[in-house]
């Protein structure tokens, strides 16, 4: 994505992050010690040594089980799996894909309807960036390029939808519900120490913030995963989990069970999401689209498809990496959440990174080229 928000908004961003966010705890954990644990040792190996020389992390879930497969990290400190499940980022473009899943429900859009894009979005004195790219756009393409203009306009319009909703608060209420449903913006309860929940804008919190007053416009930037919204990179894998398996997800977990101890049975219970089952095939065959030919066509593989959406997060310094992504695209196996901060694009970093744990734990082994791609990323620094 092109950079568009002023220095201005970063400042007032960063200073309500310090007063109203939750705390990141500092004190570096480790993976417990206090069992078998899901952890594919192969696939962490991979982990931590694509993230060398980076601040970040690599989470990994067996969408059928909730198992967590990959939990790597690195920080200034070493390994740390805070960085994973108790620091809340903005997800950037990643976000779009729950943002057109509840949209599609709500009956907000349809999957033919199109906007226009000339390059960004324009209103008075703001204006945000797009790719150039055909206009106008339905929304399977706008996943696949990342349309900005078409995830703020369409968010805008639910917002600030009179006849559907009684008032803003209760689209934001019913917004929220949504993001709620998929495992987003609050602790899910998993067994790895320290989760923290994030942001999630809800009518409380708005009204707290904006005492002047606010709308659609003034909250628009949470449409595509900027503003009024953070969460974790377990969070964001889940997501990918729940699209993967069309609905429903497993509260992520990293214990293994065993004959004197089996799983808690919140481990074992199938949490559907809010979200209308016709709303995921459309949202499936954008994620599919951005690979084939769209903004990660980089990692496009005729061995298995990947469906998968970037995310590039703006921010003071360079921009954060992140994807998020499943494999196969029936009968998914893995889903993935990559998060690097300064690592730039979407896909310069997070989604090769994503794309070769995604082939080590399908293919069990990478190909001569994923090796030499895999060295290239593990010596970049950043």
């Amino acid at each position: 994505m092109r950079r568009f928000l002023s220095y201005t908004y970063y400042i007032i961003v960063f200073i309500f992050a310090l007063l109203f966010l939750p705390v990141y705890n500092t004190q570096a954990q480790q993976l417990p010690q206090d069992g078998p644990l899901t952890i594919r040792p192969l696939l962490q190996q991979l982990g931590n040594k694509l993230l060398s020389h980076k601040q970040g992390s690599i989470v990994a879930i067996r969408p059928q089980t909730g198992e967590v497969i990959c939990l790597a990290t690195n920080s200034p400190d070493g390994y740390d799996l805070n960085l994973a499940v108790g620091k809340p980022y903005a997800p950037g473009s990643t976000f779009k894909t729950a943002q057109a899943l509840t949209l599609l429900s709500e009956g907000v859009v349809t999957t033919d309807m199109t906007i226009p894009c000339n390059n960004g979005f324009l209103d008075g004195n703001i204006r945000v960036g797009c790719h150039q790219h055909k206009s106008p756009l339905n929304l399977k393409r706008a996943l696949a390029i990342s349309c900005n203009t078409w995830f703020l306009m369409t968010f805008m319009q639910m917002i600030n939808d009179t006849f559907m909703y009684e008032d803003k608060e209760e689209a934001i209420t019913t917004w929220n519900s949504y993001m709620r449903s998929m495992g987003l913006g609050a602790p899910m309860g998993t067994d790895i120490p320290g989760e923290k929940g994030g942001l999630l804008a809800n009518k409380n919190y708005l009204n707290r913030r904006y005492k002047d007053g606010w709308d659609g416009k003034t909250i628009m930037w949470a449409g595509m995963g900027q503003g009024d919204v953070t969460l974790t990179p377990l969070q964001l894998c889940n997501l990918a989990a729940t699209i993967a398996n069309r609905g429903f997800y497993y509260i992520p977990h990293i214990h293994q069970a065993t004959a004197n101890k089996p799983l808690p049975q919140r481990f074992l219970t199938q949490r559907k999401t809010k979200v209308s089952p016709e709303a995921y095939q459309p949202v499936i065959d954008g994620m599919r689209l951005a690979v084939q030919n769209g903004t990660c066509s980089s990692i496009n593989t005729p061995a298995y498809p990947i469906c998968g959406k970037t995310g590039t997060v703006e921010n003071p310094g360079k921009d954060h990496s992140v994807f998020i992504g499943f494999a196969p695209m029936d009968n998914p196996q893995i889903a993935i959440a990559v998060y690097v901060e300064h690592g730039g694009f979407g896909a310069d970093t997070a989604a090769p990174m994503a794309s070769l744990i995604i082939e080590e734990y399908l293919k069990g082994t990478l190909s001569p080229k994923s090796q030499a791609l895999a060295k290239r990323l593990e010596e970049k620094r950043l």
